[in-house]
């Protein structure tokens, strides 16, 4: 067979070659040790908790080494691909802070190594597809969709290993006559790789989350490129990750089973095989056993889930990074207040296993990062929420900015912040009831007569002072609570309740909910403070009235 006449054949459009092309897209200029790595997603619309560990694990390695994070866009199979979902990705990755040195954006691309879309990159798969058949290391198929459902139907019937292989390859030798016949008939084809390997053949390979790994040897003429001319993902992956540089890999365990292809394609065309990161899948527990979040099952792993509930990006970010390195927890401790990007993150600390994911966990992180923050901080990031998921409770939070950051800011800063919100959804629950329209009519404890209810409140509208501090304003509340019979001493009462009708704690509540409508509150005294003196007055008389 002549490879060279062949190759002119199938690709007489083809005038560039290799050499052009690593001329034109030159090795970086980029420090010793720089990790140059991407996020290469389909747009099939759906992006999920498994892109974000695998982008923030690539963006990590990328930026604390000096090197460069670019996005790709693998939009090689049409038929899965959602209209404008390459924008939807673009958005939500730039949404959880993923920052992209280069890559695919809203208006084209960014950078010098583009193409960064796949689909508009034909033309230099072509190239290494032309020198491939020229050196006999891929050749033409003419297979009929009939022929390869009756090879697959065979090999089942004969307990077979499925695939394009050895007796099974009808194309792998075809004279070229044949091949011209089939051409000049119009037939369709595609590119197959002539493979070298052998499944009795095993060899060493190291990735770096997975450590040491025995692969076998791949035996399969995999399609290099589909019959439309467009590559297939593992031939426009290795061609893109040589031609942009790439120096690590990260991608999810899946795709282990190709591996053994992917090794030999970078060997056939004399590339450089980069390093591996296989990220093992995110797991859950479902009852006693775990296992892997799935799409249909499990809201929590949409990234829009995340936004819809009101997680800050921060305390997503900061409880990824808990999954992915086991010591960041250890190192949070020890540096409470120190950005997330002074942690020292490592993908050899990644579970090979795959790590669990633990929603209570994700909330107790998000109470933490929102306790941290400042009223204003926590105002503009629930400000922003609340615009695209309640823009009724929006319109109130801007109507008085001051009077929603001096909700916010109880209880916030000091050793112990109140950990009141974990979500941005938590907030109108938990602050309502200052904003009239949402306040609601108290449900009292029917352990409690009215008549003792309105007494408590009628008196506590007598004593009630604005200008004192919240030590006199408590006495005052005490000396209620005597005048009425009830007992201040909380240590008697717990050792003989039937002594007492009631108790300091139970006048408190009566007020607490006559001003807020809810038996639990932030610090009764600062909201009063905070409502103003005719507000509180008036909500105390307006149940007083019911009573």
């Amino acid at each position: 067979m002549d490879y060279q006449a062949l190759a002119q054949l199938l690709f007489p459009e083809v005038t560039d070659t290799p050499d052009m092309l690593e001329e034109r897209f030159p090795l970086r200029n980029a420090p010793e040790g720089a990790v140059i790595t991407r996020m290469a997603p389909s747009p099939t619309g759906f992006v999920h908790l498994g892109n974000l560990v695998q982008g923030l694990t690539s963006e990590r390695m990328a930026h604390q080494s000096g090197g460069v994070l670019f996005l790709r866009v693998e939009d090689t199979d049409a038929k899965r691909e959602v209209p404008g979902a390459v924008e939807v990705l673009i958005d939500t990755l730039k949404h959880y802070g993923i920052a992209f040195d280069e890559g695919a954006t809203h208006d084209g691309d960014s950078g010098n190594y583009g193409p960064y879309r796949q689909r508009q990159r034909a033309g230099i798969y072509h190239v290494y597809a032309k020198k491939l058949v020229s050196e006999g290391q891929a050749y033409p198929c003419f297979c009929t969709e009939e022929e390869l459902s009756a090879m697959r139907e065979k090999q089942e019937a004969n307990k077979e290993t499925t695939g394009y292989y050895g007796q099974y390859a009808m194309w792998r030798d075809r004279s070229m006559e044949d091949i011209q016949a089939q051409l000049t008939a119009g037939n369709p084809w595609v590119l197959r790789f002539r493979s070298t390997g052998s499944i009795e053949n095993q060899f060493k390979f190291d990735d770096l989350v997975k450590g040491k790994l025995t692969i076998t040897e791949n035996n399969v003429d995999h399609v290099l490129l589909k019959s439309d001319g467009i590559p297939t993902y593992h031939f426009a992956h290795a061609v893109d990750d040589h031609l942009m540089r790439t120096t690590h890999v990260v991608r999810g365990d899946e795709w282990l089973p190709t591996l053994p292809f992917h090794i030999q394609l970078f060997k056939a065309l004399g590339f450089k095989l980069p390093k591996y990161v296989h990220i093992g899948p995110l797991m859950k527990m479902d009852g006693t056993s775990k296992r892997k979040l799935s799409k249909r099952k499990d809201p929590e792993l949409a990234l829009t889930f995340y936004k819809a509930e009101g997680f800050p990006v921060k305390a997503v970010y900061e409880y990824i990074m808990t999954i992915l390195n086991s010591n960041f927890e250890d190192w949070r401790r020890a540096n409470p207040d120190a950005h997330t990007d002074e942690f020292k993150f490592s993908p050899k600390k990644l579970n090979p296993a795959g790590s669990l994911f633990d929603y209570a966990k994700l909330v107790d992180v998000s109470k933490n990062v929102i306790s941290k923050m400042s009223a204003e901080e926590v105002y503009e990031l629930l400000t922003e929420w609340a615009k695209e998921f309640d823009p009724e409770f929006a319109e109130k939070l801007t109507g008085d900015k001051d009077f929603a950051v001096s909700i916010l800011a109880i209880g916030r800063g000091g050793k112990k912040p109140r950990k009141d919100l974990a979500v941005w959804k938590d907030a109108k629950p938990y602050m309502g009831f200052f904003y009239d329209d949402y306040l609601e009519l108290p449900v009292f404890d029917d352990r409690f007569e009215n008549d003792v209810i309105k007494t408590v409140l009628e008196k506590f509208l007598v004593s009630y002072d604005p200008a004192d501090d919240s030590a006199v304003w408590f006495d005052k509340v005490k000396a209620i609570t005597e005048e009425i019979g009830f007992t201040t001493d909380m240590k008697a009462y717990k050792a003989d309740p039937t002594a007492f009708p009631g108790t300091v704690a139970d006048v408190s509540t009566f007020v607490r909910q006559a001003v807020t409508g809810q038996t639990n509150s932030p610090d009764l005294y600062t909201v009063m403070q905070i409502l103003g003196k005719e507000r509180s007055i008036e909500r105390i008389q307006a149940v007083i009235d019911t009573l």
